[in-house]
């Protein structure tokens, strides 16, 4: 027997899940099919998907091999749920460290609480299976149901949106909690006691030494202060040469000074600077980061009229840049073709959100996607994430942070007055 088997984690009840997907992230949509494709009752799994919307699920207990939890039916009666799912074996776990620890962005994503899926790939290939298959959560309810039941289906549900949060948590239904699988992964990443390690060959150290006077030494790093400084004043007794305005050439002189700063700032933080987006901007997508910057009211006339846009449409770009630059940029602005692989996935992954009578209807138009008869929309950008949009004023704007996952944008933005979802 394992000595990680005692591991247990309670987690509180959820709240409802009105107007969202139970899954946001991939490996919680993995966990769903698995439970989708194996049921034999398609009617049990909308029941169980129903009672975890209305929040019936209570809090939720994980252990290696199995999940637990108390669901109550709309009735009130109280039924006992458990899942089980095959623990991996200590050979197993050997392995999976073995094979983490390979490649540091791993343990790297792991930490940072994402299972990209070329770990899941190279766990496969080890002979690891995270992630369930068909038929490999068995149910077992107090309801006497011999399949997923509508009880067993609705601890699924719930467990998909602890996934999402923590991918620990599969880890741990598999047979170890985190600090079990960190320590496997410290073990295995140490080289044990008394075994010889083949260093590689290189310049003795005291050569080396002997020879640094002949390389100049290099300068200290600049000292940065808190910021970038005031630029020198422009305000003069000269006037200015036709055409030239004081004031914008002062805020281009701050944004410029703004901009090294903090390049050098990360430079020194990080070892290097931060890699820039391919491609110079175009005039247009200048004057929007221009006008995030915050000029006054008269630079702003001029960087609406040289971009070709009015105060309100620049004013709609600026809150489109200071979500996400020129990619949140080029969706505010531009339509594009989708592959038609990419449409049937998404609109797989919006069906699957919401049961039948509950999905919103939507119009798709390029990487467009309105919602029949309330004021939002979808947009693809070209990096394959959402972004969330409303209609205000006649004008269609941005309204939150991008998703991979179609159903969490559409669910992320809050019903508004006359929104029928």
């Amino acid at each position: 027997m394992s000595r990680y088997e005692d591991t247990e984690r309670t987690f509180s009840a959820l709240p409802p899940a009105h107007g969202r997907g139970f899954a946001g992230t991939w490996w919680g949509r993995a966990w769903l099919k698995a439970l989708e494709d194996a049921a034999m009752d398609a009617a049990q799994v909308k029941a169980g998907r129903r009672l975890a919307r209305a929040g019936a699920v209570g809090a939720v207990s994980v252990r290696p091999g199995r999940i637990t939890a108390v669901v109550q039916d709309r009735d009130g009666t109280a039924h006992r749920a458990d899942v089980l799912l095959e623990q991996l074996s200590d050979a197993q776990w050997d392995r999976f460290a073995d094979m983490a620890i390979e490649r540091s962005g791993h343990v790297a994503a792991l930490l940072d609480r994402d299972m990209p899926p070329h770990l899941v790939e190279d766990a496969a290939t080890a002979g690891i299976e995270l992630l369930p298959g068909m038929g490999d959560l068995e149910p077992e309810c107090e309801c006497g149901a011999w399949d997923h039941c509508g009880h067993t289906a609705a601890l699924c549900y719930q467990v998909a949106r602890l996934l999402d949060q923590d991918p620990f948590v599969l880890l741990l239904m598999r047979g170890r909690a985190e600090d079990a699988v960190l320590d496997a992964l410290h073990t295995h990443g140490a080289a044990p006691a008394g075994d010889s390690v083949t260093r590689p060959e290189g310049v003795d150290a005291a050569e080396a030494y002997a020879a640094g006077h002949v390389l100049p030494p290099l300068p200290a790093p600049p000292v940065l202060g808190d910021g970038p400084g005031v630029p020198p004043s422009l305000d003069t007794e000269t006037a200015p040469p036709p055409g030239v305005d004081p004031s914008a050439v002062a805020f281009l002189a701050a944004r410029a000074a703004s901009e090294a700063h903090r390049l050098l700032a990360g430079a020194l933080r990080d070892g290097h600077a931060r890699q820039p987006v391919d491609g110079e901007p175009t005039p247009a997508q200048d004057a929007v980061r221009l006008a995030a910057g915050g000029p006054g009211a008269e630079v702003l006339d001029r960087l609406a009229q040289g971009s070709g846009r009015t105060r309100d449409a620049l004013s709609v770009a600026v809150r489109a840049w200071r979500l996400g630059g020129r990619s949140a940029l080029s969706v505010l602005e531009d339509e594009w073709a989708v592959e038609s692989d990419t449409l049937a996935r998404s609109r797989a992954a919006l069906d699957s959100a919401w049961d039948e009578d509950e999905r919103p209807s939507l119009r798709a138009r390029a990487n467009r996607w309105t919602v029949v008869g309330a004021p939002r929309q979808l947009r693809l950008d070209r990096e394959g994430r959402w972004w969330p949009y409303r209609e205000e004023g006649g004008r269609w704007v941005p309204a939150g942070e991008p998703a991979q996952d179609p159903a969490t944008a559409l669910a992320s933005m809050a019903p508004a007055a006359g929104d029928e979802l």
